[in-house]
């Protein structure tokens, strides 16, 4: 099995802040993050697919054509985003790194084709903060 990653970038902002709850308590919870002006970042997305190197062309996958899944599925509806207001998928959930990387996840496997696993989204927040979803 061998592993090929792609690795693309978005900026966007958004807001850590639930509704349920006190503007103390939110501020208490997600700090500088609650800012009701939103804040922004700069994310890097690494996309990890898996298989077998094709026998013809010895690869697993077109990397042009997965950026060009990447791009058209997720990059285009995140890139300089307000990621509460503006991004469909995630609507109704809270707006962290985490849950991106699983909405990034649902927005990028179906599209695949089958010979070609999705194993891994890896989305940095900062150079120092990343998540990694495995599905």
């Amino acid at each position: 099995m061998v592993y090929l990653t792609r690795v693309e970038h978005f900026n966007a902002a958004h807001r850590l802040f639930n509704p349920g709850w006190s503007k103390e308590q939110n501020e208490a919870v997600f700090g500088k993050c609650a800012n009701e002006n939103w804040h922004g970042h700069n994310y890097d997305l690494y996309v990890t697919i898996k298989r077998n190197p094709d026998p013809d062309t010895g690869f697993l996958f077109d990397v042009k054509k997965l950026s060009e899944i990447i791009k058209e599925h997720v990059i285009e509806k995140v890139d300089h985003r307000n990621l509460n207001i503006e991004v469909d998928f995630l609507a109704g959930k809270m707006c962290s790194t985490e849950n991106l990387a699983i909405g990034i996840w649902q927005q990028l496997q179906p599209h695949l084709p089958a010979e070609a696993q999705l194993h891994c989204v890896k989305l940095y927040e900062t150079p120092r903060i990343y998540v990694e979803y495995f599905g």
